[in-house]
Order: C-alpha cells, then sequence, then structure tokens
C-alpha cells in the first residue's frame, strides 16, 4: 500500500483568516525613519482642511460610559490577545508629524474602550476588539449582535457586561452578517447544547453558513497574507507605526475563533420577529458590505442597528486583503431604503463598529450622506469611464466628495478609499482591463523591471533619480521607480533602504488607517525579511462546518496541473453517517467532482467526516487512518497516490514587497 500523505495545513489553514493575521505578533523591531520635513509640512495643512474644531464625535463616543476597559484579553495560558493599553500614546494631542492629523483624530476616538449605555435596555461594549458587541435587555433575557472575533474577547465583553448590569442569560444571538469579527466569538458568550435544547436562538441572514466558507476558504491563504499590510497587525504600536485599522484599533492576536450553525435564517426582505419578549425588524442587505447582511430595527426602543453597512466613514467597495467587489449602487438604494423606512422612526443609530449617532434629525442626515457617498462612488466613476478615463486616470481625477460630503468626519476615507473605491466600481463593470492593446499582454513584473531599470541607464542611475524625487517630496513616483530597481536587483540594499524610507513617508502622510499600515509594513519587510512563522491556527468549528463539495473544490485548488498532467483517474469517494456519495475526476491536470458513484472508478475511499476533520486539525494523518481502519481504500491505492502527490501546500508567508 503505497504512503501519501494529505496535508492538513494545505487544505484548510487558510479558513479563518480571510479578514485577520492572527498568528503573528507585532514586531518588536522600531519604524526607523522621522517624518521628512515635507511630511511634517503636508501634515500640518491638514488642520487647515477639515473641521477640527466640531467635537460632537469625541461627546459621541464618551456618551453613556459606564464602566471604561483599560486592561488586556489573555488566553488560558497567559498570552495576550488583545492589549488596549498599548495604545496609551494617543492620549496626546495635537498629532506627531508621523501620523496624518485627521488620522490621529480617528485613532484617539477608537481608543475609547468599555462598556457603554446607547440608549435604555441597549448596550454596547467597545475597544475589546476589532468590531463592537451590542447587547439588548429583554424581558427574559439578552439578544447579543455580533460576538466579536475570539470567543476569549466576546467572554471579556460580556464579563464587564455583567459586572455593571443584572445577569440575565442570553437567550438569542444574531450574527449581522458573514464576517469573521461579527461571529467568531460565539462560544464566548453561548454554549452549544444550550441551542441545541431551545434555550438560545441564533438569527443569521440567508445564505449566512455559505457565504462564511467561500469567502474565507478559496482564496484564503492569499488574503491571510494580504490582511496582515492591512491592518497592521505585523507593526509595533506607535507613533512610527500601527495607530488603528479603521473600523476599529486592530485585530486580536490568536486567541479562539468559532461558530455556532444558525437556528434561524431571515430570507424575506424585511422580516419581524419577536426576540425575548421586543420586536425585532430585520431589513436584509445583500451584496453592501457583505454578501449576506442584515440591517435591524428595534421599533419599542426606537433604534436602528446598521450592521456594518454605515459606518463613522467610508468603507471598502474593494478590501484590500482581497474579496469580491462590492455593489456601491445597491449599497446606497439599501440606505436609501433604510431612511425611508426608519429615518422618522428612530431615536438612536447604532452600528456594529465606531460609535452611535443620537437624535432624528442627526440620524436622517447621516444616512442621507452615507447614501450620497456610495451612489457617488458608483455615478461618478461611471460617468468617467464613459468618457474613456481608465482606473487609474479616474482614481486621479476624483479628489475629493462633491459639496458638503467632503467636510463631514463620517465620510473621510480611514477605512475604504476615494481612490481604492473609483477603481473598484471600474472593476465591477469593466473587469480590470482599462482598454488600451498594449496592456493586452504585458511583461510580468520581473521581466517589466529588469527592462526598464536597463532603459533608464541601469540600478544606479534609477537609484539617483530616485532619491532625487525623495528629495522634492514626489513620494509616489520615487515609490514607482524604487519598485521597478527592487524588482529587477532585489539584493540591492541601497535601493531597498531608499523604497522603505519612500513607502514610510507616504504611510506616514496618509490619511487612511489601512493605507498607512500597508506602507509601513511594506517599509518593515524591506528592511527585516518577511517574518516567519508556525502557519495559521484553525478553527474547528470552521473545518466543521466545511461540506464535501467544498472540501474537493479546494483539492482542486491545490492541485499542481503541472505534476497532474499524464495521471487521469476516477475516484469514488464516500462518507459515512450520514453516507454521501461523490466521484472525482483528475482529466487534463483538472479535477472535478460530481454527486453519485461510478462503476468506472479506479480507486474508491470511504471515510466519516469525523475523520476528514481530524486529519484537517491535524489530530490524524492520512496513513494512520488507513492503518486504524478509519479511511477504507478500494482498487488502486497506486492512483490516489498519485493524486495525493500532486497536491501543493501553500506557504502562508509569501514575498509581496519583493520579488
Amino acid at each position: 500500500m503505497p504512503r501519501f500523505i494529505l496535508s492538513p495545513r494545505g487544505l484548510l489553514a487558510c479558513l479563518i483568516t480571510a479578514c485577520l493575521a492572527q498568528s503573528v505578533v507585532a514586531a518588536d523591531a522600531p519604524v526607523n525613519a522621522d517624518a521628512s520635513p515635507q511630511t511634517a509640512a503636508s501634515n500640518a495643512a491638514v488642520l487647515q482642511q477639515l473641521p477640527f474644531t466640531d467635537r460632537t464625535d469625541f461627546e459621541s463616543v464618551a456618551k453613556g460610559l459606564i464602566a471604561p476597559f483599560k486592561g488586556q484579553v489573555k488566553d488560558a495560558s497567559g498570552k495576550v490577545l488583545w492589549d488596549i493599553q498599548a495604545y496609551g500614546f494617543l492620549d496626546k494631542d495635537p498629532a506627531p508629524d508621523s501620523v496624518n492629523p485627521s488620522l490621529w483624530r480617528l485613532a484617539r476616538l477608537s481608543a475609547h474602550a468599555g462598556l457603554f449605555e446607547v440608549s435604555p435596555n441597549i448596550y454596547q461594549v467597545r475597544g475589546l476588539d476589532l468590531a463592537n458587541m451590542t447587547i439588548i435587555e429583554g424581558d427574559d433575557g439578552l439578544i447579543i449582535i455580533d460576538p466579536l472575533t475570539m470567543a476569549e474577547t466576546a467572554r471579556a465583553a460580556l464579563d464587564l457586561y455583567y459586572q455593571n448590569r443584572p445577569r440575565k442569560p442570553v437567550v438569542a444571538v444574531i450574527y449581522s452578517h458573514t464576517h469573521v469579527d461579527h461571529f467568531g466569538g460565539v462560544r464566548g458568550v453561548i454554549d452549544e447544547a444550550d441551542v441545541k435544547a431551545g434555550k438560545v436562538k441564533v438569527f443569521a441572514p440567508a445564505g449566512f453558513m455559505e457565504h462564511v466558507m467561500s469567502e474565507n476558504v478559496f482564496a484564503g491563504n492569499a488574503m491571510s497574507r494580504r490582511a496582515q499590510f492591512q491592518f497592521g497587525s505585523l507593526l509595533p504600536r506607535g507613533e512610527k507605526g500601527q495607530v488603528d485599522a479603521g473600523l476599529g484599533k486592530s485585530t486580536p492576536s490568536g486567541g479562539t475563533i468559532t461558530l455556532i450553525a444558525p437556528t434561524d435564517l431571515i430570507e424575506k426582505e424585511l422580516d419581524t420577529r419577536t426576540i425575548a419578549g421586543l420586536q425585532v425588524e430585520f431589513q436584509l442587505t445583500p451584496g453592501t458590505e457583505a454578501p449576506a447582511e442584515m440591517n435591524l430595527y428595534l421599533p419599542q426602543l426606537r433604534a436602528l442597528c446598521m450592521a456594518e453597512n454605515a459606518s463613522q466613514m467610508m468603507h471598502n467597495i474593494l478590501t484590500p486583503r482581497g474579496a469580491q467587489v462590492r455593489d456601491a449602487k445597491a449599497w446606497a438604494q439599501y440606505l436609501d431604503s433604510s431612511l425611508a423606512r426608519y429615518g422618522d422612526k428612530s431615536d438612536v443609530l447604532f452600528a456594529q463598529h465606531n460609535w452611535p449617532t443620537w437624535g432624528g434629525e442627526r440620524i436622517r442626515t447621516f444616512l442621507a450622506d452615507q447614501r450620497d457617498m456610495y451612489a457617488f462612488l458608483n455615478d461618478r466613476t461611471l460617468h468617467l469611464l464613459n468618457q474613456g478615463l481608465t482606473p487609474l486616470e479616474i482614481a486621479d481625477a476624483i479628489k475629493k466628495l462633491p459639496g458638503a460630503l467632503d467636510q463631514k468626519w463620517y465620510t473621510r476615507g480611514y477605512y475604504g478609499s476615494l481612490s481604492f473605491n473609483t477603481r473598484a466600481v471600474y472593476q465591477r463593470y469593466l473587469g480590470f482591463y482599462d482598454g488600451n492593446p498594449a496592456n493586452l499582454n504585458p511583461l510580468p513584473p520581473v521581466d517589466t523591471a529588469k527592462r526598464s531599470v536597463e532603459a533608464m541607464g541601469g540600478g544606479a542611475a534609477v537609484l539617483e533619480k530616485m532619491r532625487a524625487a525623495m528629495a522634492r517630496a514626489d513620494y509616489r513616483w520615487a515609490a514607482q521607480l524604487g519598485n521597478q530597481l527592487i524588482f529587477a536587483e532585489p539584493d540591492n540594499l541601497e535601493a531597498r533602504k531608499a523604497q522603505a524610507d519612500t513607502l514610510e513617508q507616504l504611510g506616514y502622510q496618509s490619511e487612511n488607517a489601512t493605507w498607512r499600515n500597508m506602507y509601513l509594513t511594506g517599509a518593515m519587510e524591506l528592511r527585516n525579511g518577511v517574518p516567519q512563522h508556525a502557519g495559521t491556527s484553525v478553527s474547528v468549528d470552521m473545518v466543521r462546518a466545511m461540506s464535501p463539495q467544498m472540501f474537493f473544490d479546494f483539492l482542486a485548488i491545490r492541485l499542481d496541473s503541472d505534476k497532474a498532467v499524464g495521471h487521469d483517474l476516477t475516484l469514488n469517494w464516500t462518507f459515512e453517517d450520514p453516507r454521501k456519495d461523490f466521484n472525482l475526476t483528475l482529466r487534463n491536470g483538472v479535477l472535478t467532482h460530481r454527486a453519485g458513484l461510478n462503476p468506472q472508478a479506479d480507486a474508491g475511499v470511504s471515510m466519516s467526516k469525523a475523520t476528514l476533520e481530524q486529519i484537517s486539525l491535524k489530530q490524524l494523518d492520512f496513513p494512520t487512518a488507513i492503518q486504524q481502519g478509519l479511511i477504507k481504500l478500494q482498487g488502486s491505492g497506486k492512483k490516489l497516490g498519485e493524486l495525493m502527490s500532486s497536491l501543493d501546500t501553500f506557504a502562508p508567508q509569501f514575498n509581496i514587497v519583493t520579488p
């Protein structure tokens, strides 16, 4: 019997980190350079461009504070998972030269952590995770909206609530949407046994489980790596490092991501349920900030929860970590529907990031402005692309939002950006190709870089041009020159140093928190190399939620077609308890699957799904499972071995700023 190994890490290691980079902790090495005089001047000018005298948000973020949180969240071994104390440097004002004053303002606002009363019966725990956990007091228990990312942070949030409020049981959990910071801590607040016993209900929008899995699996390894840049999880916290992530301070480092399947799916566009004695009207908003998402309205409390559809900033139409492009037009339309339906009936609007908005007039203005912002992103991009402008030309042409929108703090590009979002809208309608035949089949980056550097007179000449651009603070051009030089000469230490210095200045000037994080992470890796680590923790619940079809789809992604060509086979695969039969076909280096058995199959595999889960969680390997009789083989073991030997395991820490 041939030995073959199905790599568990390669199969599912990317499941849980499409939006997190949790296994890598912040680097100890400081960011080296000071802000240049030009960067300091650029940041100082921001103070004259925006309404810094408006202190409304500072009043709102502190309103209703019951108990501040100034500590840490640790796991059972004592490892620190969350540390709000690391942001103590934000206490001072004005902003240092190395941080855009607008971003510094946001970073100070989002450093407010603790338990807050939103309105009678509605409470939020903020600043213990990237997202907020909302707790609603019903007649016979608590309703929790979005139990954070990790069981540990969610448990700490609920403990903080119980230290200050009556200890009612949790009778319902609501997942507002499919991103992990809104469901991953569920086992920190409820027990699955109570769910199975009917004591606790779990509500979610239609399509929740399918989108949770599909968003995180197929491109998860790449998303996870890119998320390290977006959230700045590798950076030290400080004036020259990570100060914020836009929607919140950061993502937890480590911890336990969990998932309990919903008991009740919301499938109608508007659906009212009675939960803990309170009426809850759900408004489905698919295709907005997430593929499955919903807002909530509580008529008895005159309170509107906008999930993540209306935050105190511009959101992403396409997130830099990677995802499918969102629909800005639909987003604007759903915001308008919320405004029309609930605007005159709400005294408070809260969301699952940032702080609430109080007062009917302010709520209506806020929703209308958010609607106009996303509608503008969609319509103005289409206006310009229909005039023949390309994505980069459109991004450069749209410098600011129109009219009064540009001066509203809640439309600033702290998480999403005008530049990125307009390019995303272009991609949604026309794809990545800009229409210029010269760009139909360009050379890959390294070939382009080598030829470009040669055409510009060689590496020394390019470095001289780059330094000249840096001296006149033309950092965008300097970064483009530096990128070409590094991809042509990756061992050129002077080029790497100059590029790191350039990216750093761009980061210091960025109003957008994620852009700052990406620039500074790039600079750090140019100086220190790519941090290596043992791999990503795998969520037991996420593995168990993976369907057989998704397992086979991911096998096909892992297949190296060059290795597989010439090893055609048909394989029957049976899962027991309950029985589900499939057959896989490897042909032309492509792996496909369909339901049912093929009587002409070369080989067959039979196992329980529990055995597959053990293998995926590295609790068991394939050969041992065969020896123990947990996997039964029929037919040609050689054929099966050929398939397994053609599977790749994806390296989690691939290069980004170097070839």
